[in-house]
């Protein structure tokens, strides 16, 4: 199913992985409708929902591979518009398990950033991780749930319903997808629902979230060669050479899904290392000691002061010592030299609001909240007085969580 510290996300072939970083603020194009990564189709319980690319040729492949089960029920064309209708079903039914994440997550008080349906599924994108092992429990097994769920309406619609030969290829292909899915999601490892289902336990018996994700990452790390060795065995298993190239393309299916799983995993880790760093985050050591100067002066000017102080900011101010702006770096370096005595350095700036002005004392996770929830390049550190005290720039931020 579920920047900075790790919250809960999901990503699965049909289902749903784990731990990342949450993308800053929600992105909006000029007439108000949100962006995202592929195609936007609405918002069903104020849940942004968007459909890669990637879904279409998905959707391609399913509907030629389906087709040849449906031929034998109807004929040609109509048995391709039988099979694309069972791939939209299948998405549809990928589409309720990432809904039931979301929706779940915002019963909780989580906020959910977005849901997205691509080549291995989907992904619930949930702005937060979730504060208790309880909780994290609740999100993630809600995704499986809903896919047995699924499975079990439609054997008691096959069982209870008389229904023609081609509802009863949908029904039962469709209630075998939903089976395969959410048993697939509940295999104990991280990015899988499973592993994050791990991941509460360990973290409800030891009282540490850390020590749960790691375990649910190397775990999934070993689901991950398990998952390519399936495929192994299928593709040179003597019945799948009756199947033609159905094993191979096995084999190349769980490759895809084995990789995934192995990179999310090796992303759970990584992301507990970054945790470990946040601690040791201080904005004061962060920060750039600052040359304070009027908007008026020009930028060669500025900056030679700003040489001759050994700062590595220009903040602009009034004539009466207050701020007012921020110099963006990336604006000075991309001026030439010999057009920076003509060019007023409060034409490179940007205006100071709350969001951008910070306390020098800021640490940790309350910092990483700060950047967050409001991202830009540059940042003004003050003093509890209300006098600067330098520039934190979200660059140095970056190498420090890179260890740089």
């Amino acid at each position: 199913m579920a920047d900075t510290a790790p919250p809960t996300e999901d990503t699965t072939p049909g289902g749903s992985p784990g731990p990342r970083r949450p993308r800053p603020g929600d992105r909006t194009d000029p007439t108000g409708r949100p962006t995202g990564p592929g195609l936007y189709i609405g918002r069903p319980l104020g849940v942004p929902v968007f459909v890669s690319p990637s879904w279409f040729l998905v959707a391609l492949v399913v509907t030629i591979m389906f087709e040849g089960q449906v031929d034998g029920v109807v004929p040609p064309p109509a048995s391709y518009a039988v099979a694309f209708a069972y791939a939209v079903l299948l998405y549809a039914s990928v589409f309720v398990h990432e809904l039931s994440h979301a929706v779940t997550a915002r019963v909780l008080g989580l906020p959910v950033r977005s849901v997205v349906l691509h080549i291995l599924g989907g992904e619930t994108s949930i702005e937060r991780e979730a504060p208790t092992p309880g909780r994290e429990f609740l999100i993630a097994f809600a995704g499986p749930l809903t896919n047995l769920v699924l499975a079990g309406l439609g054997l008691l619609t096959h069982l209870l319903l008389p229904l023609p030969p081609v509802a009863v290829l949908l029904v039962d292909a469709l209630t075998f997808a939903n089976l395969l899915v959410g048993l697939f999601n509940l295999l104990p490892g991280l990015p899988l629902d499973g592993g994050r289902l791990v991941r509460a336990a360990v973290w409800k018996a030891t009282g540490r979230s850390r020590s749960g994700a790691l375990v649910a990452a190397w775990i999934g790390r070993a689901v991950a060669i398990l998952c390519l060795v399936a495929g192994a065995f299928m593709a040179t298993y003597p019945a799948s050479g009756q199947n033609g190239g159905i094993g191979w393309l096995a084999l190349l299916w769980s490759a895809l899904v084995a990789s995934f799983i192995w990179v999310g995993a090796t992303q759970a880790l990584r992301a507990e290392r970054v945790r470990d760093r946040i601690p040791n985050l201080h904005a004061r050591r962060l920060a750039r000691r600052a040359t304070l100067v009027t908007a008026d002066v020009p930028l060669a000017e500025a900056v030679r002061r700003a040489h001759e102080q050994r700062s590595g900011a220009l903040v602009i101010v009034d004539h009466d010592g207050r701020p007012r702006g921020l110099v963006s770096e990336k604006a000075v370096t991309a001026t030439p030299e010999q057009r920076r005595p003509w060019i007023e350095v409060g034409d490179l700036s940007r205006g100071l609001d709350d969001a951008l002005t910070l306390p020098a004392d800021l640490a940790g996770e309350e910092l990483i909240d700060a950047l967050r929830a409001a991202p830009a390049s540059e940042y003004l550190l003050i003093e509890t007085d209300g006098r600067v005290y330098g520039v934190l720039a979200a660059a140095d931020v970056d190498r420090a969580f890179a260890g740089i």
